[in-house]
């Protein structure tokens, strides 16, 4: 008689998948009930209304007059060399003035050097080919921080060159701001926003265009499903990189166990599937695998 195979169902069944994105999503309704304009991703997300980012640009540049005409988010901006930096909104009003806004969680991500380096790409990524250097739009690089990175406990710095000798502005048009996200007094309409930045419920938020928007992302059924995609996208992402940085560990270690059995880099580099420079990097200690 012949017999009877039992298949073995495997956990990662759809049903169990369906529960597991379903528990998620659960877990991301929650989260999404705590977070903050101060928040990244959620940030982002609001000024993908561009009357949201020109509402901001207005009360940080002191410009009621101020209109956005174009925006993207979440772009990748190169220099010459490839190194990227993935800037969160940047944004063209009528006049051709170029706006980089970021918030940034830290002094490492607001550092000085970090603002001239947003600076240099977006200057790198306006000019077009055959046009002069007059032709350079005015720049802003504008960091929003929860803290003072600085150290004067101003509420808003403004960053700009002089000629040494003279104290005279440079003139080039290139403008760095900080904005200090720990000042939030009631009486200016700059502390009114920062402490907008930092409401949970769009009842307290005293700006009508970003109530709105934070209403519409965390108490619409289609906001709250779009945030939550969202959320399982940097889930995803995040899993993603975890699974790369395993396989890599696993190649670093078998690389270091080929070269002590005396196997030339070039082999191994074929059995890792990566670079010689990657072999011989490791094999230097250069490089650290993530754990």
């Amino acid at each position: 008689m012949e017999e009877k195979r039992v298949e073995q169902k495997s956990p990662r069944t759809k049903g169990y998948r369906d529960r597991e994105l379903r528990a998620r999503y659960e877990r991301y309704r929650g989260v999404l009930k705590e977070l903050t304009i101060m928040s990244d991703m959620f940030m982002r997300n609001v000024l993908k209304k561009q009357a949201c980012t020109e509402y901001v640009l207005q009360v940080i540049m002191e410009r009621k007059d101020l209109r956005v005409v174009e925006q993207v988010l979440q772009q990748d901006y190169k220099n010459l060399q490839g190194r990227s930096a993935i800037l969160d909104c940047v944004a063209r009003d009528r006049e051709g003035k170029i706006f980089n806004v970021e918030l940034q969680q830290g002094k490492e991500g607001a550092s000085p050097k970090r603002a001239r380096y947003h600076s240099g790409l977006l200057d790198m990524n306006t000019l077009n080919p055959g046009e002069e250097f007059e032709e350079l739009p005015e720049s802003h690089v504008i960091f929003i921080t929860p803290e003072d990175v600085l150290g004067d406990d101003l509420p808003i710095y403004h960053v700009d060159r002089k000629i040494r000798e003279t104290g005279a502005e440079f003139g080039d048009e290139s403008h760095i701001t900080y904005v200090n996200g720990g000042r939030r007094e009631a009486d200016t309409e700059l502390g009114r926003l920062m402490e907008d930045f930092h409401c949970k419920d769009p009842k307290d938020i005293h700006s009508e265009i970003l109530a709105e928007r934070v209403r519409e992302l965390k108490e619409t059924q289609e906001g709250v499903e779009y945030m939550c995609k969202e959320m399982d996208k940097i889930y995803s992402e995040g899993e993603q990189r975890g699974e790369e940085r395993g396989e890599m560990k696993k190649a670093k270690e078998m690389a270091l166990s080929l070269a002590e059995m005396g196997i030339p880099v070039e082999k191994i580099a074929q059995a890792a599937k990566v670079s010689a420079q990657v072999v011989e990097e490791w094999l230097s200690g250069k490089v650290n695998i993530a754990k």
